[in-house]
């Protein structure tokens, strides 16, 4: 049976202090990382998302068939530590998952020895991983335009090749961040890797024991900078972050500056606070797709006319996020359309209803990115359970911070 929540504020003045959920992308590189290290280190503060939790659970689960759900980093990052590491299972996922191609990463592990065959439609799961006998090539070239998982999945599995690893990326390099962030987990895991230019060369080696910290999600805290630009008057305190991330969508701060948003640091984490908004904004959000809803909803809400490139990843994502941004805009009178191939240019309208709907195609970004809209009417988000993806305790938070929040089935 279908649900959805209505959220309102009544005030909209919001005085608050979150702890928000760990980030998923450190977590899940960790775990990873501390399975081909023995899975003897301590990782802390791991995620309650469900990717994360969903990831730790199949590290230790000894069965053949291995289902990864809606999870992308799980089913991809999965997918080369079962062929690296010489394993035998049957790897699939939800229908969407089944959707999402997977070909470049499978096409790199071949390369690399690994046989695995697709169960359905090649160069998309499920996927049969039968093994790892070597092929003795140690140098790749990877699209790196497409999803820095790929890259990602490869990189931390490099260090157990015989004898490691040389990638080298073609095209201009998507969410570096990411790659960056997983070479920094790597070194904090005792690999020594260097990345110049287009070139990263991991020599075989062992990852060493260590615990790790996982921070706090900066993907999570751009919700909240959306409520805080929205807000008729708020501060917020977000705890766990830090000013000097891993995290690629900790380009939050400084975008959210032209949108009405101060950012003060402490050892705490952030406090956000208002400040004049601007009329019109261009961004690459190439090295931060993940924000790109987020500041699409808002900059609507705003009435700010917003300009984005870098954002072909989002076609492969949990939906087409492009298309599923492109309709429910319109239902605030707003429009996106892309005005020269790879540049999108959203016009925001008059919002008219007195209530705002909004669909989530299975998607725990929509679903956020547009609830800080109840600021300035009430909204219906259809299937709010999707949050559970990566923020589960996202409606009671905003509880918290004074939404009234109504249940329907």
């Amino acid at each position: 049976m279908s649900q959805s929540l209505t959220l309102s504020h009544q005030t909209g003045h919001i005085h608050t202090s979150i702890k928000l959920p760990a980030s998923k992308s450190e977590a899940n590189r960790a775990l990873i990382i501390s399975a081909l290290a023995g899975a003897t280190s301590q990782v802390d503060n791991l995620s309650e998302a469900n990717d994360t939790q969903l990831l730790q659970r199949l590290l230790q689960r000894d069965a053949e068939e291995i289902n990864a759900e809606d999870a992308g980093t799980v089913m991809r990052f999965l997918t080369a530590y079962y062929a690296i590491t010489g394993q035998q299972k049957v790897l699939t996922g939800t229908e969407r998952m089944c959707q999402r191609p997977i070909k470049v990463l499978v096409d790199a592990l071949r390369e690399l020895g690994a046989s695995i065959n697709y169960l359905g439609e090649e160069g998309y799961p499920p996927l049969k991983i039968n093994g790892f006998s070597g092929s003795g090539k140690s140098e790749l070239t990877i699209r790196s335009d497409i999803s820095s998982q790929y890259i990602s999945a490869l990189l931390m599995v490099a260090p157990l090749l015989p004898e490691g690893l040389v990638l080298n990326l073609e095209g201009k390099i998507g969410s570096k961040p990411y790659i960056d962030m997983t070479l920094s987990l790597m070194q904090h895991f005792g690999v020594e890797a260097t990345f110049e230019e287009n070139t990263i060369t991991v020599p075989a080696q062992k990852y060493k024991p260590n615990s790790f910290h996982v921070e706090s999600d900066w993907s999570a805290a751009s919700y909240w900078y959306s409520i805080v630009a929205l807000a008729k008057e708020a501060e917020v305190t977000l705890l766990g972050l830090k000013e000097n991330s891993f995290q690629g969508d900790s380009a939050v701060a400084e975008i959210m500056q032209h949108l009405g948003v101060y950012t003060t640091y402490s050892e705490a984490g952030i406090t956000l606070s208002k400040k004049r908004l601007e009329k019109h904004l261009s961004y690459d959000f190439s090295q931060c797709p993940d924000l790109a809803q987020t500041i699409v909803a808002l900059c609507a809400a705003l009435g700010v006319t917003l300009e984005l490139t870098g954002l072909e990843s989002l076609r492969i994502k949990e939906t087409d996020r492009i298309q599923a941004l492109q309709i429910e805009l319109l239902g605030m009178g707003s429009t996106m359309e892309e005005v020269t191939p790879g540049v999108f240019r959203m016009e925001p309208g008059i919002i008219t209803k007195k209530q705002l709907s909004f669909r989530t195609y299975q998607d725990h970004r929509m679903a956020m990115a547009f609830a800080p809209l109840a600021l300035l009417e009430p909204v219906e988000i259809q299937e709010p359970n999707v949050v559970r993806k990566s923020y589960p305790r996202f409606w009671e938070d905003l509880g918290k911070a004074g939404f009234e929040i109504t249940y329907t089935t």
